[in-house]
């Protein structure tokens, strides 16, 4: 089956939505200065909230973080109970072994006239990352932005990639398109974060909506 994360959320009410249409991972953005950003505080109290409620039910926890000091990024693992830190900035292979989790590290695919000689590119950069024990996570190359940009890309690239890494699929993932993702690449996990917002806040609906048809093309 494949696995799903919810990104982005600020509330209690989206992550128990989350949970209970059976996200596999919930996301918090700790990147300072973004629209999703999270205060350390607020995001460990909506963990042990849902930690507390669902217990071994609830899902792993994934903190997003880009270029910051590897000691705040541990203060805040520690603090929130982080399962995975997502690092996706330009954070060197020598800084994803000091984080005090298992790390995701985002690839960024670009846009370029010869397929194949990008899923080699990409292929190179997820087995760098494999190498050292993360999860490779891509995502649409957004010049000067990070990601959560509700934009996608050639999803024949992950294609020519899934079938030999465990890889997260992102950008742009919607419940109307996250279906045909998954059918034309076959990836270990997807992950969403505006495909599930209304006029910029997440929604339980939208959630639910995202989570039906993740299942319904596993079937």
């Amino acid at each position: 089956m494949t696995q799903f994360k919810i990104c982005g959320l600020n509330d209690f009410r989206n992550a128990s939505a989350a949970i209970e249409a059976g996200a596999d991972f919930l996301g918090f953005v700790f990147v300072p200065d973004t629209r999703r950003q999270i205060l350390v505080e607020k995001a460990r109290d909506i963990i042990q909230e849902c930690r507390k409620q669902y217990r071994s039910d609830c899902p792993r926890i994934v903190g997003l973080f880009a270029d910051q000091p590897l000691k705040e990024i541990n203060h805040t693992i520690k603090t929130c109970g982080l399962n995975f830190a997502q690092l996706c900035g330009e954070e060197a292979p020598s800084y994803w072994e000091l984080v005090d989790s298992d790390v995701i590290k985002q690839i960024r695919v670009g846009d370029a006239e010869s397929l194949s000689e990008l899923v080699s590119d990409v292929r190179h950069q997820i087995g760098l990352v494999v190498g050292r024990g993360c999860t490779p996570l891509l995502d649409k190359n957004e010049p000067g932005l990070l990601g959560g940009t509700g934009s996608t890309f050639n999803w024949r690239i992950a294609a020519g990639v899934s079938s030999d890494y465990d890889l997260f699929l992102a950008g742009g993932l919607t419940p109307g398109n996250v279906g045909q993702a998954i059918e034309t690449s076959s990836p270990w996990g997807v992950d969403v974060s505006s495909g599930v917002e209304e006029n910029g806040e997440k929604t339980p609906g939208k959630i639910r909506a995202f989570a039906l048809a993740v299942r319904q093309a596993d079937r």
